[in-house]
């Protein structure tokens, strides 16, 4: 075996250690060389754990000939000795995006066959290479500590044990065991946020501030979601202690900023906000009626929810 396929059986096994015999996980496989040398190892290993293994690939029905592509992964699939492989069809709303619509439709897809196999976990093929994308992502939107902590290796049902591994073992770990890896031609299409910081951001940087960049916003990754984390705890304790729809300006005032914004946007979507709904500005506006009160009137958020200060509390409702 290469170092490459060693380093990947390795990643993978830490996690499947974890589970008991007779588990089951579900690999999500897009035919990509990170999820196909992802379902080859989870294979490779799950055999001495007696952990039952299943996969799933997804159609977006974005491009011609997309069928016949799951086909591909599908027999790939068996061929490395799953015996259990759906192909799971997807209508994808643009709306947002076609990236935020396909990985949205895809998760909810995943999501539904893990529940209806009762699997443990589920487990997905990002690396290290996706993770500092990820980052640069987080940073370019201005959305705080939680946005450039990047993904979770472990996140429930989720887990990404390939987050230590980059791109390129990936692709060598296929040739060196014959998998077809399928590139994908949305991987080239710059319209695409994450493809232009793949393409030129990261190139440039690495061509100026010398090689090592993805492997440095990675362990910064790391570093801001243990902040977070921190810091999501300590707010979670004191939301535990409050009425979210009727606070008092004064003991919020008294608070770190970090810990007030927080118990804020939780107070939103306690509210009725739809998740995911709230940016950084709605949390601006609503701390602005706690510490710089200059008699604003009432602030109207997605949702319907309607946000007050009356006589020194802040008032929340939702009609």
């Amino acid at each position: 075996m290469t170092e490459a396929i060693v380093e990947i059986r390795n990643a993978v096994k830490a996690h499947l250690a974890k589970l008991e015999a007779g588990d089951s996980v579900l690999v999500a496989v897009s035919g990509g060389a990170d999820s196909l040398a992802l379902a080859y190892a989870v294979m490779k290993e799950s055999a001495t754990n007696a952990i039952r293994t299943l996969a799933v690939t997804v159609d977006h029905q974005l491009q011609e000939n997309s069928e016949q592509q799951s086909d591909n992964v599908s027999k790939q699939l068996h061929e490395m000795g799953y015996t259990k492989v759906y192909i799971e069809k997807v209508k994808v709303n643009t709306e947002s995006g076609i990236e935020a619509g396909a990985r949205s439709a895809r998760y909810e897809a995943i999501t539904k066959l893990a529940e209806k196999e009762k699997v443990t976990k589920v487990f997905l093929g990002h690396t290290r290479d996706d993770q500092a994308e990820t980052v640069l992502l987080g940073l370019a939107r201005g959305s705080g500590t939680r946005s450039m902590s990047g993904m979770a290796i472990d996140n429930g049902l989720f887990v990404r044990p390939l987050l230590s591994i980059t791109r390129q073992q990936t692709e060598k770990a296929c040739a060196e065991v014959h998998l077809k890896m399928w590139n994908d031609p949305h991987n080239l299409n710059t319209e695409f946020s994450r493809v232009k910081v793949r393409l030129h951001v990261l190139p440039v940087m690495e061509e100026n501030l010398g090689p090592g960049i993805s492997a440095a916003l990675a362990r910064s990754a790391a570093l801001l979601r243990d902040d977070a984390d921190a810091l999501d705890d300590i707010a979670q304790k004191e939301v535990a202690q409050l009425n979210l729809s009727d606070l008092d300006c004064e003991k919020l005032s008294a608070l770190p900023r970090a810990i007030r914004t927080r118990i804020l946007r939780t107070a939103l979507y306690y509210s009725g906000a739809p998740s995911g709904s709230i940016s950084a500005d709605h949390v601006a506006s609503v701390e602005a009626l706690v510490t710089s009160w200059r008699g604003q009137g009432a602030l109207s958020l997605p949702g319907g929810v309607k946000v007050e200060r009356i006589s020194g509390r802040l008032s929340l409702s939702n009609p």
